[in-house]
């Protein structure tokens, strides 16, 4: 049995094209979900055609994405179709698990996907090794400034301002300012350690 599946992302899409192209290709039953996201396979439309398929059956989609967005899963389920003897073809990119040019036209499509991948996670990796090495700061910007700190510090010296009292005005809370300020004094800011006493900064 040939069990065609469809689906589109928003309600306002239509599954005509698909079941047209699906009818054509002979599939015996049609499951659909409507406004369904390919980033979840958890779909009723799809839990109904996988439960329906038999050792023999082949599940047939309009294109890859159809079925799913996810590579991994989408893997996964592949494994699972041969396991249970089920076949699997996607009209669009011509893959047919039922022959072996099929299966490996599916594996080489996931390879290079997971190698394009790979590669885009080496990219950002090498941009933030080398805007680190450019002295730029990565990840996001501190709540306050050194200058900003400084002055926290010398009004609590020299006006006896609480920490908290400190924290509420500048809109940060108490531990953050006790780790921003501790962290300063780590790394050796001189305007910091001029003004910064042994309750806040112990050594």
């Amino acid at each position: 049995m040939r069990i065609g599946y469809a689906r589109v992302s928003t309600e306002d899409q239509k599954l005509d094209l698909q079941t047209q192209v699906l009818n054509k290709s002979e599939c015996d039953i049609i499951f659909t979900d409507h406004g369904y996201s390919g980033g979840s396979f958890e779909r009723p439309g799809l839990e109904q055609a996988l439960s329906r398929l038999e050792r023999g059956d082949t599940l047939v989609v309009w294109r890859l994405d159809r079925l799913g967005r996810s590579l991994v899963k989408l893997v996964q389920v592949m494994d699972e179709f041969r396991q249970r003897g089920v076949h699997f073809h996607s009209l669009t990119e011509n893959i047919d698990t039922s022959s072996s040019g099929g299966k490996l036209m599916f594996h080489m499509i996931a390879a290079l996907s997971e190698f394009e991948r790979t590669l885009i996670s080496e990219r950002t990796r090498a941009g933030m090794a080398a805007a680190r090495n450019n002295g730029q700061r990565l990840g996001r910007p501190p709540s306050l400034t050194d200058d900003e700190l400084a002055a926290i510090v010398k009004a609590i010296n020299e006006r006896g301002e609480s920490l908290r009292d400190a924290a509420i005005r500048n809109n940060v809370s108490l531990r953050s300012l006790r780790r921003m300020i501790a962290r300063a004094r780590d790394f050796g800011k001189a305007s910091l350690q001029a003004n910064c006493g042994p309750d806040l900064c112990p050594m």
